[in-house]
């Protein structure tokens, strides 16, 4: 059986009359983590929305633990357990902590002891939700909004978990104690894909990265050999990038 949880064959998305992805075609593995770098307007975001349904696809297929999900809603997406966390956090103002989480649990259809096995092992990952759980979640600083909005996608025990930009806005220790979070993320066994404009610290995660440039891959590569080359970052990844 093969360990490929992702496959894009030549996809191709529009907004209107903008040719947004061009046929581009990667794969992820089970228990990698994949990164998609590039410039803004690359089509980094957009590849993550039509991977979960947010946008269709006008050729190409995509496929997911072995099904074909090109055309499929994004409601069924979710309960064959790929999630997107997207740019921005999203999370529900006005709500709490608890309640968001709990949002995160009730997409996914989960019976009660489910949801507080996943509810456990989320504020064992992320502490400081436990404490603020019965705060509002729009009182939670970036990083621990941030926080929030893995922890929501956590909560349906994703096969696949589309990560855009988690460092966006972060002050350079959270986008450290985020990395780290991916990482154990990954070392307990979920396979992630990262878009990140962070170049650098998105390639010391990953496994595999592919660059992209006005919606084609001109670049691909094991992440150490793709963060080594100076000249990928310079030419592509808009030059040396802290930390």
């Amino acid at each position: 059986m093969s360990d490929t949880v992702l496959s894009i064959e030549n996809l191709q998305t529009f907004y209107g009359r903008i040719h947004a992805l061009k046929g581009i075609s990667l794969s992820v593995r089970k228990g990698q983590i994949v990164t998609l770098l590039g410039a803004n307007g690359a089509g980094k975001s957009t590849t993550l929305k039509a991977i979960s349904g947010l946008i269709r696809a006008a050729a190409g297929k995509i496929q997911f633990m072995g099904r074909d999900i090109t055309a499929a809603a994004s409601h069924a997406i979710v309960r064959m357990g790929l999630i997107h966390a997207p740019e921005g956090r999203r999370i529900f103002k006005g709500l709490t902590v608890q309640e968001n989480l709990d949002l995160g649990g009730f997409t996914a259809g989960q019976d009660k002891v489910e949801k507080e096995k996943r509810l456990a092992y989320i504020f064992e990952l992320f502490p400081i939700l436990s404490q603020r759980r019965k705060q509002d979640s729009a009182l939670l600083s970036g990083g621990e909004q941030q926080m929030l909005a893995i922890g929501r996608a956590l909560m349906t025990d994703p096969k696949l978990l589309l990560l855009d930009e988690p460092s966006m806005g972060l002050a350079p220790f959270l986008v450290q104690a985020i990395m780290k979070i991916i990482r154990k993320l990954n070392e307990q066994g979920t396979t992630i894909l990262l878009v990140e404009q962070n170049a650098k610290v998105a390639l010391k995660l990953a496994d595999y990265g592919y660059v992209l440039e006005t919606g084609k891959i001109v670049i691909e590569g094991d992440g150490a050999t793709l963060r080594q080359d100076e000249s990928i970052v310079k030419a592509y990844l808009g030059g040396s990038q802290q930390p």
